[in-house]
């Protein structure tokens, strides 16, 4: 469609009281399990910039007590837009970190152009304003940076976007690349089933998805 294709309803939630209140209690847990960790910190090394490049400036949105980055990683900037100051205080890979709900502003307070990669690990199914999110997402990002939303099948089922809840994870790669494609300024996005390996007899563990884009290069 040549306009975004979702209609009000599709980001209703079955909870739809205040997130500050939802989310004022610390959380110290992983939402997802070591297997799915694991994935997820091996995609952030093989795609964000080499660490320990002081001229690299990262962006973690939704973020919390931890980042899933590759132990040790560093860059001149590491910043992380949470919703919980206690969380965002005990990440100790955040060089700086700010309090705000994504849902009531969808302004990112930073400036234009001025991170190497935006990320977000399995919270894009909270975003009840995706599209300008994602609009803000490329403003911050520097042309050719790089955007990546991760993703399991586990969330907060109350919190959840109603299209999220009502559709599997081949939608969910679909809803999330509809976004980056109708923000704009981005390049076609991409997707990579980063899911761990499943043992014979043993079953599998959480899936583990990645639709990522870059920022284009030129307007």
């Amino acid at each position: 469609p040549d306009e975004f294709p979702f209609r009000a309803q599709d980001f209703g939630r079955y909870d739809e009281s205040r997130d500050t209140n939802f989310y004022a209690e610390p959380r110290f847990v992983t939402h997802i399990d070591d297997g799915a960790i694991k994935a997820l910190t091996q995609f952030y090394a093989d795609n964000l910039p080499a660490s320990g490049q002081d001229d690299v400036a990262i962006l973690d949105i939704c973020s919390s007590w931890i980042s899933h980055l590759p132990q040790g990683y560093t860059a001149g900037t590491i910043s992380g837009l949470g919703m919980n100051e206690a969380e965002l205080q005990a990440n100790k890979q955040l060089t700086d970190f700010k309090v705000k709900d994504l849902n009531e502003d969808p302004t990112l307070p930073y400036a234009d152009n001025s991170f190497d990669a935006v990320l977000n690990a399995v919270s894009v199914d909270y975003l009840t304003k995706p599209l300008q999110v994602f609009q803000e997402i490329e403003r911050v990002l520097k042309p050719g940076g790089l955007a990546v939303m991760s993703f399991s099948n586990r969330c907060f089922p109350t919190k959840a976007i109603a299209i999220w809840t009502e559709t599997g994870d081949p939608d969910h790669v679909l809803i999330v690349g509809s976004y980056f494609h109708y923000a704009g300024g981005f390049e076609q996005p991409k997707c990579k089933d980063i899911s761990p390996a499943k043992m014979p007899f043993f079953g599998g563990g959480d899936p583990m998805y990645a639709v990522y884009s870059r920022k284009a290069r030129t307007a």
